[in-house]
């Protein structure tokens, strides 16, 4: 019994998470690319998807005004790009594939996210596209260095070209970077354990893991939505951690080490 109704609450989810991308897609058509008011409705948009999919988001900790502000944090599944704006509301930086994603893509371009081709071909024109976000942006940005999603067992290694633009001669510079660490938890606050997180919260590629248990199924990015909505929904905790000192680190792969530990020893405490 508890399944079938489990089964029907999340097509009744499922079904008014769609219907609130209408009036989304509407305001979209007349927005602006990349502005402060895309961000803003942005936001606002994420707040009614998280209240119908059942997704509640915890922020201990404060971001700081200092502008501009990168955001760098671990990745676990698609739910990051409707959580995070809801925390801060800020717009990301994302690998150029998602933008493939269907509606997804376009929507969330015109409301400030910022594709990345992380082909070495496209490096530079990439690496110019990055620096003029960053300069141009008076909202937080986020970065999830990992590249991809992970099972939530670890953190992967930080992939230290995503940090290309804040490399100069005179060391890192050109934002203040803030880590933050979010984990999962169950709708009432429980743990989930690192089984269950692989098999029904985290949205992943098997092949891509290093550590920790694999999925038995490899959901779409839609089916592991409605997986989701089935389990009742979720709790995501974010723990804003204070900027760290940057003075002394020389290049952008001494970066991606120092925040990694940062991130991954907070993130391995807490989850």
């Amino acid at each position: 019994m508890k399944k079938i109704f489990n089964f029907i609450s999340a097509v009744v989810r499922f079904t008014l998470f769609f219907m609130w991308t209408i009036p989304f897609f509407i305001v979209a058509l007349f927005v602006p690319r990349g502005t402060a008011f895309g961000t803003k409705f942005l936001r606002f948009f994420m707040q009614g998807e998280m209240f119908i999919a059942g997704v509640r988001v915890r922020v201990h900790g404060k971001l700081s005004d200092a502008r501009p502000l990168l955001i760098v944090g671990n990745h676990i599944s698609i739910f990051e790009f409707a959580t995070f704006p809801v925390a801060f509301g800020n717009s990301f930086f994302a690998k150029k594939e998602m933008e493939s994603f269907p509606l997804v893509g376009w929507l969330s371009a015109k409301f400030g996210v910022t594709y990345i081709d992380r082909r070495p071909s496209q490096a530079i024109a990439a690496l110019a596209t990055v620096r003029n976000k960053m300069a141009r942006a008076t909202w937080p940005m986020v970065l999830f260095p990992e590249g991809t999603t992970t099972n939530g067992a670890y953190v992967r290694e930080f992939k230290s070209t995503l940090f290309n633009f804040l490399e100069t001669e005179n060391g890192i510079e050109g934002a203040t970077i803030q880590p933050v660490v979010q984990f999962y938890r169950r709708r009432d606050g429980t743990k989930i354990s690192d089984v269950d997180m692989a098999e029904h919260y985290a949205y992943f590629n098997n092949r891509d893991q290093t550590f920790g248990p694999h999925a038995s199924v490899e959901r779409s990015w839609v089916a592991q939505l409605f997986h989701v909505f089935a389990m009742g929904g979720m709790t995501v905790e974010i723990h804003v951690l204070p900027p760290p000192p940057l003075a002394g680190i020389k290049d952008r792969k001494e970066l991606a080490v120092y925040l990694h530990k940062i991130v991954s020893d907070k993130y391995m405490e807490f989850k």
